[in-house]
């Protein structure tokens, strides 16, 4: 799991190259062409988290409408939806899952252009559909998937900004902006307020993770990264949720990570955080500055609020790693799991 973090600013780069960018480029000046007027995510497990942040960046950026599948409507009950006029995209690192791959071939059957994006080209899910784009993210060691999700974020990024621009090409300073990325992200994962905050959290019996807007995906992948490699019981919420009821639960004894970045998402965070404050929450914040309330912060660079997600969640997988050793655990063989989950 350690080396496949630190592989990641690497995979950034990768991913930015002009073989990589060039064959997402041709797959979003397709999209494009055709014209969707709706998009449809589906996905499992981490790759739903990142279709999660693709679902905000096309409503938000390209104003269409957009929803997520629900697999077993199709796979055990044998719904058949019109689909004309769908983009569906499906997203999972293996391209393995059987009913993934049944949805997307059941949806370009009933009129629906059909995308995977996986880290395995040749899988069942690239297969099944028209269009395919691997995020190249290489060989992941770790069953707990880290740097094919960042390659999976970053690839919604560049398809997304790709439909947007109509040709596929991404303008000028939003390529010398990402272009900036793989150092950015070695400089989060070179610091260690990671590892000290492992030792304080080491023998918490549950824990709170937050955000909203492009932060909630990570809220919802940083809640799962601690329960596959610590086995500790975390709840995700959209900042917005969280004030909805569960505040109730709040207090010094159940830690919280709140995502609080630059943009909209951020700025209505910092009210969360207010509130988390007034209830005496251990707050611990990511993002670029510090939060009144907040306790600790994990830092990370100041970017556009579409980039956050591709380093906010750096420092919080180096949290998991560390908790689940602090512990006694292995965060490499984590009890029950597979590298690929099967679902019918």
């Amino acid at each position: 799991m350690a080396a496949d973090i630190a592989e990641q600013p690497a995979g950034f780069a990768r991913l930015l190259d002009a073989e990589h960018a060039g064959a997402i480029a041709e797959v979003a000046a397709e999209v494009a062409r055709r014209r969707p007027r709706n998009v449809l995510f589906v996905g499992r497990g981490t790759s739903d988290h990142a279709a999660l942040y693709g679902a905000y960046l096309t409503e938000i950026r390209l104003g269409l409408p957009v929803a997520s599948a629900s697999p077993s409507a199709i796979t055990l009950y044998g719904a058949r939806p019109d689909f004309t006029g769908s983009l569906v995209i499906g997203v999972s690192q293996s391209g393995g899952s059987p009913d993934l791959s049944g949805v997307l071939g059941v949806a370009r059957e009933n009129g629906a252009l059909t995308l995977a994006i996986t880290n395995n080209p040749e899988s069942t899910l690239a297969k099944a559909a028209e269009l395919s784009i691997d995020v190249a993210a290489g060989h992941e060691r770790a069953v707990a998937a880290t740097k094919t999700y960042t390659a999976e974020l970053l690839a919604l990024l560049l398809l997304v900004e790709g439909v947007r621009a109509g040709d596929g090409r991404l303008p000028a300073d939003e390529r010398d902006a990402l272009a900036e990325l793989p150092g950015l992200a070695e400089k989060t994962l070179a610091d260690t307020t990671a590892d000290e905050l492992a030792q304080r959290y080491r023998f918490a019996s549950s824990l709170v993770t937050t955000g909203r807007g492009y932060a909630y995906p990570t809220a919802r992948e940083t809640a799962l990264k601690l329960m596959e490699t610590s086995y500790l019981p975390a709840l995700a919420f959209s900042g917005a949720d969280l004030l909805h009821g569960p505040l109730a639960m709040a207090d010094p004894d159940v830690p919280v990570l709140a995502v609080v970045g630059e943009g909209p998402g951020g700025q209505s965070m910092r009210d969360v955080v207010t509130r988390l404050g007034e209830r005496r929450a251990d707050v611990v914040t990511i993002g670029a500055a510090d939060v009144p309330g907040a306790s600790a912060r994990l830092a990370v660079p100041a970017v556009d609020e579409r980039y956050s997600p591709l380093l906010d969640i750096l420092p919080l997988q180096k949290l998991a790693l560390s908790l689940a050793l602090a512990r006694g655990e292995d965060p490499d063989a984590p009890r029950g799991l597979k590298k690929v989950t099967t679902t019918l």
